[in-house]
């Protein structure tokens, strides 16, 4: 068995998730392969990812795509594409209805040997605090890790999470379509096309 299979056969969350408003089992997506050349690292699965079994298949995931540029083909090509949340598994909700957040035990088991098993990555896409802090070791907020996305680039990209919750953001943040947006549409069709 590979890394990938192992991942999805993980259970170290079981009784985690059976008490969560959700009761649901562990499914975890694991979405990658040592081809992959651009990983996007996301928080964790959503209830539509954990019901279809792959990721991003919600409105988040067709404004992520419109971000990047691609299309569902190459968005799911996980031969080139990696997609890999700092949780494989859809974390449950809470009795208010709210997304709990990514156990950090999930990160702990399998972040770094997936990171080692991601030899080709040439550009990180990087969505959402819980991925800024791991990969570029952030400490500050997600708009001003995200503003100071020219620090990083073209290696990687910060960028707030694509929730449909967050379009209040992006209109008050114009500069990130005017600016980010163009720079990581570039960067995604050198990184595919090389």
């Amino acid at each position: 068995m590979g890394l990938r299979d192992d991942i999805s056969a993980c259970r170290i969350c079981e009784a985690r998730f059976a008490a969560t408003q959700t009761q649901h089992d562990p499914r975890p997506v694991a979405w990658f392969a040592p081809s992959a050349r651009i990983l996007i690292a996301g928080q964790a699965p959503g209830m539509k990812v954990y019901n279809s079994g792959k990721p991003f298949t919600d409105p988040s995931g067709d404004r992520l795509r419109d971000w990047l540029g691609l299309d569902d083909a190459a968005f799911y090509d996980l031969t080139r594409v990696a997609i890999v949340p700092m949780a494989f598994c859809f974390p449950g909700y809470d009795a208010k209805g709210s997304d709990l957040p990514p156990p950090k035990i999930c990160g702990e088991t399998w972040h770094d040997r997936v990171m080692e098993s991601l030899p080709n990555v040439r550009l990180r896409v990087l969505v959402g605090a819980a991925a800024h802090r791991y990969h570029l070791g952030a400490k500050t907020s997600v708009t001003d890790t995200v503003k100071a996305w020219r620090d990083h680039s073209p290696d990687s990209f910060a960028l707030p999470h694509p929730s449909w919750r967050n379009t209040a953001w992006l209109k008050k943040n114009a500069w990130f379509g005017d600016e980010v947006l163009p720079a990581l549409r570039t960067r995604v069709k050198e990184v595919l096309n090389d």
